[in-house]
Parts: structure tokens; C-alpha cells; sequence
């Protein structure tokens, strides 16, 4: 309960700065496109240049101090930034540089959470337990954005920030006020080096018959998602010719379907499976998602035809990534569960995001935005066949798996 409470706020703050960030380089700092794009380019460097090096510090060390200092440092970078605008020494190098080492510390965390999570609640109970996280992310999404809005129109973009490092230090202090004590650390050869661990962690996921159908079709979905983050509200605004409330009534409508999928995830896992519920949940989010390229028509059937994927669509994919979580941590060995988990987020958000982030741009100018919306559509529904043809249909539950394979449960 405290370390659902303390990231329930934490998640929210996380979307007030998400939201808040750029519009500091915007109105207050006057940044134009390059410098947005430098913007986004310094938070996925820090995912791909850390994600893997703290995955391996994060099998080498205690889970919960480290999720601790992450959090404290993160709380003391993102108070620089009201400071430095309280001060008037605020520019835009500053925020490159904060974009850049808060993603790093992110990865930490990123790394470290998941894997923290089963020795403090037991693997028996993870899906429940990712279930009620996911809804606190849920939550954030619904609030967060018309939060973010109102503070930057009440106090400015640079002083909304300081509702996220204030949530920091709420997360930190929640997590230093649990008492139930996390499992050492096995041992470790005295010889052994960073780069031999990476190493290990790439191979835990690689070789894994399971979860490298999942880190595949990660790849693909993060590539062709991209085309959805750079260019969905301008294909809303310009190509749709919606109008800004409109738009953020439809993007809101995504935050409400994750927050019902996410209360009905563990009961459709323990329903069809967690295998089955993987594949038909990005099935369906898929099958509703063609209506986002379609759209067009009278305002009102093309603000319905984008809407119900946001709704619907999120709501299935929430149910997704709970099951996926949920099984990784069920599959792979606690020893290297850090490092699987920064494997999987390097090459998803580290290298895969920002290469279809640029493609995005590069096929819109060719083609226009609804195609190259049409193309990352295409892209994410033609990655669910790697999970069809894996093993993943006939692994009901994580334990299933393992007796199948005659492997040993994580914890060994």
C-alpha cells in the first residue's frame, strides 16, 4: 500500500512535467522546433546510453534504496529548474541537461521497480499487484494533462514542475517507510564486470523462447507507436481539423479506458490466460485502431472514429502490458530480472522510439500525415504475429511455463 500510494503520486507528477517540460522551452524560453527536437532527443540518450549499465546495477544492489536515491536526486534536479527561472538564470541548456539526467536516473528506476515488486508482494500475487500500478498510471493520465494545463496557466510552466519534484520526494519517503525486508543480493564473483553482465541480461532475454517473442515485437511497436507520438495531435488538428478542447477530450478518453482496463486486468488474465490475454488484447486494440487512419467525414464521425480507439484501444493495451510485466517477472530469474527489464526498455524507448520518431517525420513530408498514420497502424497490428506464432498461445500462467520447461521458478 505505501508503494502503491507514494507512485500513485508520483505518476501524476510524472504527467504534469511530461506536459509542463516543453512548454518552458516554448513560452518561456521561445524554443522552436530544433530545439524541441534536442529536447526530445536528450531524454531517449539517457535511456540508451544507461538502460543497460543500470540494469546491471540493479541485479548488483538492494532494490530499495536504490528506487530511494533515485527518486531524491530526481526530486533536487526538477526543483533547479522554478529556481533557476526564480533566480532569471533559466535557459535551455539547463533543460537539455535535466531532460538528459532525469531520463538516466528513469532507467534506474525503470530497472529496478519491476523488479523490487514480486520480492516485496511474491510472484503469486504480481498481476494484482501491477494491476492496481497500472491504475495509478491510469489515473495520472486522466488528471494529469488538465492538471499540467491549469498550473502553467496559474503559476507558469516552470513553477507546475515543482508539483513533480514534490511528488519525488512523497515516493521516496513512502518507500523508506516500508518495513518489510527485501531478500540480499546473491553473491557475485569479485572478477566479474559490468560488461559481462549486460551481456548476461542480453542473453536472458534473447535465448528465451517466451520473452524473446515480446522483446521483438516490442521493437516493432515502439518503431511504428512513434508515428502516433509525433504526429497524432497534428493529424487530429490539421488533417481532422478538430479543434484543441475537442483533441483533449479524445486523448483523455485513452487515460479512462487504461483506468477501467486496468481494473479489470487481473480478472481477464486469470480468465483466458496470461499468454492468450497478451495477444488477444493487442489483437482487439489493434482491430479498433484501423478506425484512427480512416477517420474523416463530418466532424462529429471523425471525432467518434479516433475517439473509440482511445478509449477502447487503451483500455485493451493497459490489460496487455499488465500481463506482460507480469509474466516477464514470472519467467525470468531474479538474479537478472533488472537487467531484462533495462534490456527490454533500451530497446524499446532507447533506440526503437527515436529511430521512428525520425521516420515518422521523414514519411509524413513524403506522403502526408494520414499515410504515415496508416503506416505505424500497420506496423503494430502486423507485430502481433510474432507473438501468434511463439509459444506464447499455450502459456495459461508463468508456472505453467517453467513445469512445461522443467525450469526453476525465479527466486532459484
Amino acid at each position: 500500500m505505501k508503494l502503491w500510494v507514494g507512485q500513485t503520486v508520483s505518476r501524476l507528477g510524472s504527467v504534469v512535467t511530461r506536459t509542463a517540460l516543453p512548454l518552458v522551452a516554448l513560452l518561456v524560453l521561445g524554443a522552436g522546433p530544433r530545439e524541441l527536437a534536442v529536447l526530445v532527443i536528450s531524454q531517449s540518450l539517457g535511456v540508451l546510453l544507461v538502460g543497460l549499465v543500470a540494469g546491471a546495477w540493479v541485479d548488483r544492489l538492494r532494490r530499495r534504496p536504490l528506487l530511494i536515491a533515485t527518486d531524491v536526486i530526481r526530486a533536487v534536479l526538477l526543483f533547479s529548474i522554478p529556481l533557476a527561472q526564480g533566480l532569471g538564470v533559466l535557459r535551455l541548456e539547463q533543460l537539455y541537461v535535466v531532460a538528459f539526467v532525469e531520463s538516466c536516473l528513469a532507467s534506474l528506476f525503470s530497472s529496478a521497480y519491476p523488479a523490487y515488486v514480486p520480492s516485496l508482494i511474491g510472484l503469486e500475487r504480481v498481476v494484482e499487484g501491477n494491476s492496481k500500478l497500472a491504475t495509478s498510471a491510469s489515473i495520472a493520465e486522466v488528471g494529469g494533462p488538465s492538471l499540467a494545463g491549469a498550473l502553467v496557466q496559474i503559476v507558469s510552466a516552470p513553477f507546475a514542475i515543482l508539483v513533480d519534484a514534490f511528488s519525488y520526494v512523497v515516493s521516496a519517503i513512502s518507500i523508506l517507510l516500508i518495513r518489510a525486508p527485501e531478500p540480499p543480493r546473491p553473491a557475485r564473483e569479485a572478477t566479474s564486470r559490468v560488461l559481462h553482465e549486460i551481456v548476461e541480461g542480453l542473453s536472458a532475454v534473447g535465448r528465451h523462447p517466451v520473452v524473446l517473442p515480446l522483446a521483438t515485437r516490442s521493437i516493432i511497436a515502439h518503431l511504428s507507436g512513434a508515428f502516433y507520438g509525433v504526429l497524432y495531435s497534428i493529424y487530429l488538428l490539421e488533417t481532422l481539423h478538430l479543434d484543441p478542447f475537442l483533441l483533449g477530450v479524445v486523448i483523455s478518453a485513452g487515460g479512462v479506458g487504461s483506468l477501467v482496463g486496468s481494473l479489470f486486468a487481473s480478472r481477464v488474465i486469470r480468465t483466458i490466460g496470461i499468454g492468450p490475454a497478451v495477444i488477444f488484447m493487442a489483437a482487439g486494440a489493434s482491430a479498433i485502431g484501423i478506425l484512427t487512419p480512416l477517420a474523416q467525414g463530418p466532424l462529429a464521425i471523425a471525432t467518434l472514429m479516433v475517439f473509440l480507439p482511445q478509449l477502447i484501444g487503451d483500455g485493451l493495451q493497459t490489460i496487455e502490458g499488465v500481463a506482460e510485466v507480469s509474466l516477464v517477472q514470472g519467467l525470468i530469474p531474479d538474479r537478472l530480472l533488472g537487467r531484462a527489464n533495462a534490456t527490454l526498455e533500451t530497446i524499446s524507448h532507447g533506440i526503437a522510439y527515436p529511430i521512428g520518431a525520425l521516420a515518422a517525420a521523414w514519411i509524413a513530408d513524403a506522403i502526408g500525415v494520414r499515410g504515415a498514420i496508416a503506416i505505424g497502424w500497420a506496423g503494430m497490428a502486423s507485430s502481433i504475429l510474432l507473438l501468434v506464432f511463439s509459444p506464447l498461445p499455450h502459456v495459461t500462467t508463468p508456472e505453467s511455463w517453467r513445469a512445461q520447461e522443467g525450469t526453476p521458478t525465479p527466486a532459484e
